[in-house]
């Protein structure tokens, strides 16, 4: 939807959505509010009553009275105020509940396209929970009451009430100079630690890397300089804060006292009681109290006006996917039709113009070298990369139709790098779902990796550490092969399936690509060795980013072999993978043998 000046009006989000629906318990929250400062007048009027009537009278029995009114209105007073902090702590787990998912989803998604923001979309919404469950918050909605308590001031007497209107435009002024002052460096504060927390995460990723390669000293540094400017950021802040606050506090215990002086004074001169020489003293310490919260708290208001700001935009810019209608399960028909693809925020095709066909049972082996587009390839056909031009269809239908949940059921993807989630063999192969024992050790035996997890130290429920870190390449690449196969999935694709197998490994990837293809399975292999490529049906040769040689296993390699110099197939090499570059020339005539 358009504006009248032609801008795309902005979508309304989930949290638009969850916010209009908590305005009710904002409004409730307002009730309570009035409730309880209505319930705060008791120890002013009790004062008020107790110097200008009983002491006067004498009478025990009035005592008596307003002291029992006195406690019940504290009573109610304690009540409400304790479920209007019920209400606000709930109110911030629901919004935490309702808008964590979608932010997880949504960061998903966004890291595909090769958004960075990780977890920070999520700190957002944790700000604004401690927030919504803070005083600073609750004084927002004491806050016009203020003005209630002032009428009242002016009522006891025109001179206190004058007094009283100073000293709050004196804190308000302090609050705006508060504002002013901390405004810009909170923002410079939150994005240089934002900053500082990616560059750690990074860090704290690639652990391994960092210490084999003695890179931690110049990663401390960078990483230094980054939180420097974060602290040194939010020092100036806090620093700034810390005087204004302070002086604020001042300011208050200053006129409170004051307040009693000026009020004796007006006793003393007979203009008033010392009944209302108390009164007005309280009434002025609930008018400056939700005054002095808010600047107190001044830092989380901006803090969680910040965040709201930036999950508001977050939302904008990574949309819901789409609901789609659920498909009858695929059989494992793959066509593409003059597919073209361009990395996000990239212009040059990585893949150009790529058509090809798998059908069940069959075997398709996509060679090339470096940089030829054959994992963005496996990508596509996954579907995390959607087509820059062309169309995947799936048993005929666009591959962008189908259900995510039901696409992926139906997939089984093994990745170059493999990576394995923190928990148990066991959770890892059923893709961390609850499944029946009999379906992960079907997708185990299948991948030929039971016997394998049964010489682990507690077999499937061997805790694998986080990412997989207690196992090898080689038992990593194993795993993620079974839960590749895990759910009789009927597309099947491995990048580089072979790259950390040793011989025992080899054996078995060949022997799983063997049993898939008996059941029915279309599988797409990137890899050059000749034990995956031996039980391929169709070989497809990219060449940056275009098919430079397509068809059956035979063809291509007979084709290669003429156009070799010496008559000899040759096969592509993928630059700096040794398993890779032993002897290619021998091995094609092996294949080629076979």
């Amino acid at each position: 939807m358009l504006t009248k000046r032609g801008q795309r009006r902005p979508r309304r989000t989930e949290l638009d959505d969850a916010s209009r629906q908590i305005r009710s318990v904002f409004v409730l929250t307002g009730v309570f509010s009035s409730a309880i400062n209505l319930m705060m007048l008791a120890s002013p009027i009790y004062m008020l009553q107790v110097y200008d009537r009983v002491l006067t009278t004498g009478r025990m029995e009035t005592l008596v009275l307003l002291s029992v009114l006195m406690a019940g209105a504290l009573a109610v007073f304690g009540i409400l105020d304790a479920l209007r902090g019920l209400v606000n702590a709930r109110t911030a787990i629901w919004l935490t509940t309702k808008l964590s998912p979608v932010l997880l989803a949504g960061g998903v998604r966004a890291r595909l396209v090769g958004d960075n923001a990780g977890t920070q979309p999520l700190r957002d919404l944790a700000q604004c929970q401690s927030f919504l469950s803070s005083q600073a918050f609750i004084a927002l909605f004491d806050a016009p009451w203020t003005v209630a308590f002032l009428i009242m001031i002016w009522l006891l007497h025109p001179v206190l009430g004058i007094f009283a209107t100073g000293s709050a435009l004196f804190l308000i002024l302090v609050g705006a100079l508060n504002e002013l002052m901390t405004r810009s460096g909170t923002h410079t504060s939150n994005t240089a630690q934002i900053a500082a927390l990616q560059q750690a995460d990074m860090m704290f990723r690639n652990a391994e890397v960092v210490r084999a390669m003695g890179m931690m000293g110049s990663l401390s540094a960078r990483w230094g300089q980054v939180n420097d400017a974060y602290l040194g950021s939010s020092l100036k802040v806090a620093e700034r804060s810390a005087l204004i606050i302070g002086f604020a506090k001042f300011s208050r215990y200053l006129v409170q006292s004051s307040a009693l002086g000026i009020g004796a004074f007006l006793v003393i001169s007979g203009e008033t009681t010392g009944g209302a020489m108390i009164a007005s003293s309280i009434l002025l310490g609930r008018m400056l109290g939700p005054i002095e919260h808010i600047l107190g708290g001044w830092r989380s208001i901006t803090a969680a006006r910040i965040a709201y700001g930036r999950l508001k935009a977050r939302l904008q810019e990574v949309p819901p996917e789409q609901v789609r209608t659920r498909l009858p399960r695929p059989y494992g028909h793959v066509a593409l039709q003059n597919v073209t693809c361009s990395l996000p925020g990239t212009r040059t095709p990585v893949l150009n113009n790529v058509s090809f066909n798998i059908v069940p049972g069959e075997a398709l082996a996509v060679i090339g070298p470096s940089a030829s587009g054959k994992s963005t390839l496996c990508r596509l056909l996954t579907g995390v990369l959607a087509p820059t031009d062309g169309v995947i269809r799936l048993d005929g239908t666009n591959l962008q139709h189908w259900r995510n949940d039901q696409l992926g059921a139906a997939i089984g993807y093994l990745p170059q790098d493999v990576e394995l989630f923190a928990g148990t063999i066991r959770d890892n192969i059923a893709r961390m779902q609850d499944a029946e024992d009999s379906q992960i050790v079907q997708a185990a035996m299948l991948a030929h990796a039971h016997e394998l997890i049964q010489r682990l130290p507690q077999g499937y429920e061997t805790s694998i550490g986080d990412a997989g870190a207690r196992l090898s390449g080689g038992q990593r690449q194993r795993i993620g092969l079974a839960r590749a196969v895990f759910g009789d999935p009927k597309l099947i694709i491995l990048d580089e399936p072979n790259a950390n197998l040793d011989q025992a490994g080899e054996n078995a990837l060949a022997a799983t690509i063997r049993d898939l293809k008996q059941a029915g399975v279309a599988l797409l292999i990137v890899g050059h060795r000749p034990s995956t490529l031996a039980q391929a049906d169709k070989l497809l040769l990219l060449k940056e980013g275009k098919v430079e040689l397509y068809g059956t296993r035979e063809e291509v390699i007979g084709r290669l072999r003429l156009a070799s110099p010496d008559g000899r197939p040759t096969l592509p090499q993928k630059a700096g993978n040794a398993a890779d570059a032993e002897n290619p020339q021998q091995e094609m005539e092996m294949l080629a043998a076979q």
